[in-house]
C-alpha cells in the first residue's frame, strides 16, 4: 500500500506543482519584465541589417535614390490585366502545345490539355524601376517585380482512359530582371529585339495538387522544389546569360508574316538501325520547322522494316527561308514505352532555289553536336524532295482617278494560304451554360479556338492556317461557336449558332473583314478576318 500510494501521490502532485509554478512565474516574475520599459532607437541608430529586418518589404525607391517609383504604370496594368490575362494564357497555350504533343502516344498518354488557364484577378507589380543612361542604340531598365497571384493551372493528362489533373494555383514571384531594348529602330515599337536576364536568385512559391492532393505537403519536399527551381532558372537566365526574345526584322523592321510553302515529300530510308527484339525497328519520321510553335508533323508507322518507303507529301508555312531550318527526326515506335530515336538531321531553307525541287539523301546522326561521338555511329539514311513555293506579291496599280487596286491572274490558279482569325463574338448564349468557344470547319479540317468561361462577349483572337491546292472560289468556311461544360457527360456541348462564309470573296479581294450575324442565335455575332495568299 506504501509504494501504491507514493505513484498516485507522485502522479498528483507533480502536475500540480507545475501548475503552481507557472502561476506564480506569471504573478511576479513576468509582470515586472512587462513593466520595464522597452528600449526605442531612432531608425537612423539601426545598421542595415535591423533596420531590413524591422522593415521588410520597404520600397526600393525609398531604400535606393537608383530607383524610381512607378505607381502609373501599377495602375495602368491593373485596368488593362483581365486583357493581358487573356492574352498570356493564349500564348502559353500555343507555346505548350507542341510540347504537349510530344508526349502523345508515349508511355500510354492519350491528350494532355489545359482545362483551367488563367493568372488570376491581382497583376504583378513594380517595386521600383531602375534605368541606365547607355550610349548605344539600346535602352537598359532593371525592374523590381513582386506577383501574388490568385493564378490556377489546372492540366488534364489522360492515360489509357483514366485521367489525372494536376493544378498549380497560389503562385507568388519576386523577380529583378534586366530588360535591354535593342536595337532601336524608327520603326514601331521601335526595338528589334528584347533581351531578359536576371539579376538576382527568383524567389518563386506555388502550390502543387495532384489528384486534388497537395504534393507540397509532403515534409521536405516543399523546401527542395522551391531550391532546386530557383537554382535551374538562375542557371539559364542569371546574367550574363540572356534570353532573346525577337519583335521585328532587324532588316526592315517589319513583323515576320508568311513568305512561302514548302513541300516536303519524304520518300524513303535505308539501312535503319535494329531496335526490336528480332533485329528490325517500326520506323517514322517526326518534321518541323524551327521558329514554329505549331505542332511536329509525322509520317506513317512501317512495321518492322529497316528500309521504309512512304512516299508521303507534307507542307509547311515558311515565315524565313534564310534562317529557317526543316528538322527532321526518326523515332522507333513502341506501344507502351518511350519512342526511340533513330537518328535526325536538318536542312537549312537557304540550300532552296524558289519553285526548284531538290533530292536531299541525309546521314543520320543521333544530335547536331559536332563533338557527340555517337554521331561516328552509322545510323542510316532518309531520302527527302524539297520544293519551296514563295508567296505572290500583290501587285499594285492605279485607275484614271488614281485609286489604288489590286491586279491579280485572270486564271486564278495556283495554291495558297487561307489565314482564318477568329476574333470575338457578341451577345452569344446558351439555354444552359455559355463557356464559349469557337470552331472552324474547312475541307474537313477542323480547328478550334480556347473555351473563355462564363461570358457572353468571348475575345479570342487566334488565327488558324489551311494550305490549298487551287484557289477555294467554289468553297465555305463553316465557323461554328459552342459552349462547353466541364465536369458533367451529358449536356455538356451546346451550340450559339454558326455561320457559313462563301470565299469566292476572299480569293478576288485578298481580304475580309466583317462581323456576320450568328444563324439559330437571337443577337449573337461574330468577327472574323480571312485572308488569302497564293504562291
Amino acid at each position: 500500500m506504501g509504494l501504491v500510494g507514493g505513484v498516485v501521490g507522485f502522479c498528483l502532485g507533480l502536475p500540480i506543482g507545475l501548475a503552481a509554478a507557472y502561476f506564480v512565474y506569471l504573478r511576479y516574475f513576468a509582470a515586472a519584465r512587462r513593466l520595464q520599459d522597452p528600449v526605442i532607437k531612432p531608425l537612423r541608430d539601426l545598421d542595415s541589417e535591423t533596420l531590413q529586418a524591422t522593415i521588410p518589404h520597404i520600397p526600393l525607391w525609398v531604400k535606393s535614390p537608383d530607383y524610381e517609383r512607378i505607381d502609373w504604370m501599377n495602375k495602368f496594368i491593373f485596368d488593362m490585366w483581365p486583357f493581358l490575362d487573356k492574352a498570356i494564357c493564349k500564348h502559353i497555350n500555343r507555346a505548350t502545345r507542341p510540347i504537349f504533343d510530344q508526349y502523345v502516344g508515349q508511355y500510354g498518354i492519350e491528350s494532355i490539355e489545359f482545362g483551367e488557364l488563367t493568372l488570376g484577378t491581382l497583376p504583378p507589380t513594380f517595386q521600383g524601376i531602375k534605368v541606365y543612361e547607355m550610349l548605344e542604340k539600346e535602352l537598359v531598365i532593371e525592374p523590381v517585380i513582386r506577383w501574388a497571384s490568385t493564378s490556377n493551372v489546372t492540366v488534364n493528362v489522360k492515360v489509357q482512359s483514366f485521367e489525372v489533373t494536376v493544378q498549380l494555383e497560389d503562385l507568388h514571384i519576386m523577380l529583378t530582371p534586366r530588360v535591354i531594348l535593342k536595337s532601336l529602330v524608327p520603326s514601331f515599337p521601335c526595338f528589334a529585339n528584347l533581351c531578359v536576364s536576371l539579376m538576382e536568385k527568383p524567389r518563386i512559391d506555388f502550390g502543387l495538387k495532384l489528384l486534388c492532393g497537395d504534393v507540397m505537403a509532403i515534409p521536405g519536399l516543399y523546401q527542395y522544389v522551391q531550391d532546386q527551381l530557383s537554382k535551374q532558372i538562375s542557371n539559364l537566365y542569371h546574367w550574363p546569360k540572356v534570353i532573346q526574345i525577337p519583335i521585328l526584322d532587324g532588316a526592315s523592321g517589319a513583323t515576320k508574316k508568311p513568305v512561302g510553302i514548302l513541300h516536303v515529300k519524304v520518300i524513303r530510308a535505308l539501312n535503319l538501325l535494329k531496335m526490336d527484339f528480332l533485329g528490325k525497328s517500326d520506323p517514322y519520321v517526326k518534321m518541323r520547322l524551327s521558329g514554329e510553335r505549331l505542332p511536329s508533323k509525322k509520317t506513317s508507322v512501317k512495321m518492322s522494316n529497316l528500309n521504309p518507303e512512304w512516299n508521303e507529301h507534307f507542307r509547311f508555312i515558311v515565315k524565313d527561308p534564310d534562317t529557317q531550318v526543316l528538322e527532321l527526326h526518326m523515332f522507333d515506335w513502341e506501344k507502351v514505352k518511350m519512342h526511340d530515336k533513330l537518328g535526325m538531321q536538318v536542312i537549312p531553307l537557304r540550300l532552296l532555289t524558289p519553285y526548284e525541287s531538290k533530292l536531299f539523301t541525309l546521314d543520320l546522326v543521333r544530335s547536331m553536336n559536332p563533338n557527340d561521338p555517337q554521331n561516328k555511329k552509322n545510323r542510316g539514311k532518309l531520302i527527302v524532295e524539297l520544293t519551296f513555293d514563295p508567296l505572290r506579291e500583290d501587285n499594285m496599280s492605279s485607275d484614271a482617278e488614281g485609286n489604288a487596286s489590286v491586279r491579280r491572274d485572270a486564271d486564278g490558279g495556283g495554291g495558297g494560304v487561307l489565314l482564318v482569325s477568329v476574333e470575338n463574338a457578341e451577345d452569344v448564349e446558351g439555354k444552359r451554360h455559355t463557356n464559349p468557344y469557337a470552331e472552324v470547319l474547312f475541307r474537313g479540317e477542323r480547328k478550334k479556338t480556347k473555351v473563355i468561361r462564363k461570358t457572353r462577349e468571348p475575345r479570342w483572337s487566334e488565327e488558324f492556317q489551311f494550305m490549298v491546292d487551287e484557289p477555294p472560289v467554289e468553297d465555305k468556311i463553316h465557323i461554328q461557336v459552342k459552349s462547353k461544360r466541364r465536369g458533367l457527360p451529358f449536356r455538356n456541348k451546346e451550340s450559339l449558332g454558326h455561320v457559313n462564309i462563301n470565299l469566292v470573296d476572299v480569293v478576288n479581294n485578298g481580304r475580309i473583314n466583317e462581323k456576320y450575324h450568328l444563324i439559330n442565335s437571337r443577337n449573337g455575332m461574330i468577327h472574323v478576318e480571312i485572308k488569302w495568299s497564293t504562291v
